[in-house]
C-alpha cells in the first residue's frame, strides 16, 4: 500500500529534512517560522522510509489532514505538544484507524481513542501511525508478528528488542518526536536500551489503559519512548490524569524528597547476581555506569538481588500468565492458529492455571514484596542493566523461548512490585558480536517518583562522554527545557509542596549538617536541597541557654545593619513536618525566610524579644563562623 507524503513547499520541506525531531528543537523550528503542515509533511517523508517493519499503518495523507487543520491558525505557543509528531503502538487504540495488536484477524477499528492518545491528541501532538510489536504484546525481542520482525535500528541483523519494537525504532530512527507503548514485563526498556532511547515505564496506573488491548491487565503500563528525558517528562505531564473509566487508574500522588541532585544512594546487584550472558562489553559499560552516577554524588550500595529474581520469575512461571490467556480467551479458542506459535505457547499455558496457584502465587508475591520494599531503607534508587546482552534476529528465532527470558533478567520484577524505571542509554558496545550496537541501564525507585528518576536519567544520560552520547543516530545532544530549571537543586526550592510532598526548610544554626540538632531533620528523611545565602536583611542572635547552643535569625529593616546569613535548606517529608516544628523551642519558630535570589522558603526565624541577653553575632558571618572563633 502506498502512503503519499503531504504535499509542502520544497525549500521548505528541505529546510527541515536535517532537524531533529527532539521537542527543543522542533519548538525553535516552530519559533522560526515553520508550519505544522511542513513539519508533519517531513515527518512523513520519514516514516515512508521505513525498512525495519516498524509501522503496520501509517496515516494517510487524508488521514492526517484533520490533525493538521485543526492546529493550524493557532499559536505554536498554546499547546504543551503543538505539532509534534508520534507513534503508537498497535495495542493501543487510535480513533478510526485499525489496531490490530500485531494480528490481522483480530483487527478492530475503534470509534474513540484510548484515552492516554486523546489526551496527547489534545495537547496538539499529531500521530504518524501505528507500530509492529511482538503480537500481543508477548515478547522482548521484536520477532514475533506477521508483519515481519522488526529491525534494530543501529544494526538490522539484530532484534530491536520488544514487546514496544516498531515504537522504538520509529523514535531512534528520528521519524518521530516519541512514542507510545506498554510494558508488562519490560517491553517499554529492553527496545529503549537496545535502540539509545529513554523507555519511561511509568508507575502503574498513572497513564490510562482504557482503549489498550490487555496483556495482563492488572500490571500493563504505557510506556513513553524518548530522545531524551524532558521529553518524556512534557510527555507524562500531557498524558497523565486518573481516568474514572479505568479501574486500575490512580492518580499521582506526591513523590517525597527528591535525591535527583545528589548526594544520593543507589543499590547495584551483587556480582553474582548480575547476569551479561557472556557480553563482557556490556559488563564493562554497566561498571562505566555505576561509575559516572558516584560522579553524579552517588554512594553506590550492593544489594542482594535474589528475591527481585524470584519475583521475575513469578510473571510467567506463576498464574500471571492467565491474564494473558484472559486477555484473548475467546479469540485464540476459536482462532488457535491465528497465535503466532511462540505467543500461542506462552498465552495457552496460562489455560490450566487454578485459583489456588493464583491465590499461592499472590501469598509469596507479598512475602517477597516486604524483602524487596526493604532495599528503600538504604538505598534512594537502584541501578541495573536494562537487558545483560542483545541478540541477532536469527539467534532468536531459532530459541525464542530461552533467549527472550534471558532479556527479561532485570525487568519482570518491575509491575509485580509496583516500581517506576526509567531506561537510560549508557553507550555503545566496544566489542564482541554487537560491536557498536547501544547498550542501557535502568533506574527504579518507589511508586511516584517518576519525576525524580527522569531529573536523575537526564543527569546520567548527559554525562556520557561526547563521543558515545549521540541521540537518534547521530543528532546533537541537547539539554531539556522540562528539566532544565532543575538543573541546581536550588531550583526544587519552590516547587509545590502538594505535589512532591514535602516541605523546604532553611537552617541556620544547630540544624546545619554535621552540627548537633541535624538528626532532627535526618531521623524524619529529610534531605539537603542546597546551601544559599538569605538576603541581606538579617541579624544573626548567640542565644542563651542550651544544652545545645542555638542561634536565633531576625529579619531587620533597611539601614539596621542586616547582613547576609549562610543558610542550608532541607527538604522534609510533609508528614513529619509538624512533629519537627512542635520540637522547636520558643523564641525559635518557623516563618518566611527571604533569600538571596529574592525567593522565600519557611525557615527557622527569631521573635524579637528573644534578643534580649542574646549576643549579636553578625559580624562573624554566620554560626559555623561563630561557632569556630568561640572555640579558638
Amino acid at each position: 500500500m502506498s502512503h503519499p507524503v503531504i504535499a509542502a513547499d520544497p525549500s521548505a520541506a528541505s529546510d527541515l529534512s536535517q532537524l531533529s525531531f527532539d521537542l527543543a528543537s522542533l519548538r525553535a523550528a516552530y519559533q522560526r517560522g515553520a508550519t505544522v503542515r511542513e513539519v508533519i509533511a517531513e515527518a512523513a517523508r520519514r516514516c515512508a522510509l521505513d525498512a525495519h517493519n516498524a509501522f503496520i499503518h501509517r496515516l494517510s495523507e487524508a488521514e492526517l489532514e484533520p490533525h493538521i487543520a485543526r492546529l493550524e491558525g493557532l499559536d505554536a505557543s498554546s499547546l504543551p505538544l503543538y505539532g509534534v509528531p508520534f507513534a503508537i503502538k498497535d495495542n493501543i487504540d487510535l480513533a478510526g484507524v485499525p489496531t490490530t495488536a500485531a494480528c490481522p484477524q483480530f483487527a478492530h477499528t475503534p470509534e474513540a481513542s484510548a484515552t492516554v492518545v486523546q489526551r496527547l491528541l489534545d495537547a496538539g501532538a499529531i500521530p504518524m501511525g501505528k507500530t509492529n510489536l511482538d503480537q500481543f504484546a508477548t515478547g522482548l525481542n521484536g520477532t514475533r508478528s506477521p508483519y515481519g520482525a522488526c529491525a534494530n535500528a543501529f544494526d538490522a541483523d539484530f532484534v530491536s528488542g520488544g514487546s514496544s519494537s516498531g515504537s522504538s525504532v520509529s523514535v531512534a530512527r528520528g521519524w518521530v518526536s516519541f512514542s507510545l507503548g506498554t510494558d508488562t514485563a519490560g517491553s517499554g526498556r529492553v527496545p529503549a536500551a537496545f535502540n539509545n532511547l529513554i523507555g519511561l515505564k511509568p508507575t502503574c496506573g498513572l497513564l490510562s489503559t482504557t482503549g489498550v488491548v490487555p496483556a495482563c491487565r492488572s500490571l500493563d503500563t504505557v510506556n513513553v519512548f524518548a530522545l531524551h528525558a524532558g521529553d518524556a517528562h512534557d510527555v507524562l505531564q500531557a498524558a497523565a490524569a486518573f481516568d474514572p473509566t479505568d479501574a486500575f487508574s490512580r492518580p499521582a500522588a506526591p513523590h517525597g524528597v527528591d535525591f535527583s541532585g545528589g548526594p544520593f544512594r543507589f543499590g547495584v546487584p551483587r556480582e553474582q547476581d548480575l547476569a551479561f550472558f557472556g557480553n563482557d562489553a556490556a559488563r564493562r559499560l554497566f561498571e562505566a555506569s555505576v561509575q559516572r552516577a558516584i560522579a553524579l554524588g552517588g554512594a553506590p550500595v550492593e544489594i542482594d538481588f535474589t528475591p527481585f529474581l524470584e519475583t521475575a520469575r513469578l510473571l510467567y512461571e506463576g498464574p500471571w500468565v492467565a491474564e494473558r490467556y484472559l486477555a484473548i480467551r475467546g479469540f485464540i479458542e476459536e482462532q488457535p492458529d491465528a497465535v503466532f506459535p511462540p505467543v500461542r505457547t506462552i498465552i495457552e499455558a496460562g489455560r490450566d492455571k487454578t485459583a489456588a496457584d493464583l491465590f499461592a502465587a499472590q501469598y509469596r508475591l507479598k512475602a517477597l514484596k516486604r524483602v524487596c520494599d526493604q532495599v528503600w531503607q538504604s538505598v534512594d534508587c537502584l541501578l541495573t542493566p536494562t537487558a545483560g546482552t542483545i541478540y541477532r534476529i536469527a539467534e532468536m528465532q531459532a530459541d525464542p523461548i530461552r533467549l527472550n527470558s534471558n532479556l527479561g533478567h532485570y525487568t519482570n520484577h518491575m509491575n509485580l512490585l509496583d516500581y517506576a524505571a526509567v531506561a537510560v542509554p549508557a553507550g555503545f558496545l566496544a566489542d564482541g558480536d554487537a560491536a557498536g550496537l547501544p547498550f542501557g541501564v535502568t533506574l527504579t525507585a518507589p511508586a511516584h517518583k517518576d519525576t525524580i528518576l527522569l531529573r536523575l536519567a537526564d543527569r546520567l544520560h548527559r554525562s556520557l562522554s561526547v563521543d558515545t552520547a549521540g541521540y537518534a543516530l547521530g543528532a546533537t545532544t541537547t539539554t531539556f527545557s522540562a528539566l532544565d530549571q532543575h538543573g541546581e537543586p536550588a531550583a526544587l526550592l519552590t516547587e509545590d509542596p502538594a505535589r512532591n510532598g514535602t516541605i523546604p526548610v532553611a537552617v541556620c544554626g544547630a540544624h546545619l549538617s554535621g552540627l548537633p540538632l541535624n538528626p532532627q531533620l535526618t531521623s524524619r528523611g529529610a534531605r539537603l536541597l542546597c546551601a544559599i545565602d538569605s538576603a541581606p536583611r538579617y541579624k544573626l542572635y548567640a542565644l542563651p541557654g542550651g544544652p545545645v547552643a542555638r542561634p536565633g535569625m531576625v529579619r531587620v529593616s533597611e539601614g539596621e545593619g542586616g547582613q547576609v546569613i549562610p543558610l542550608e535548606v532541607w527538604s522534609v517529608p510533609a508528614e513529619h513536618f509538624g512533629s519537627f516544628v512542635a520540637g522547636i523551642p520558643a523564641p525559635l519558630g518557623i516563618g518566611k525566610v527571604e533569600l538571596a535570589d529574592g525567593r522565600t522558603v519557611p525557615g527557622f526565624i527569631c521573635e524579637g524579644i528573644g534578643t534580649e541577653g542574646a549576643t549579636d553575632i553578625t559580624r562573624f558571618g554566620g554560626w559555623r563562623n561563630y561557632l569556630a572563633a568561640k572555640s579558638t
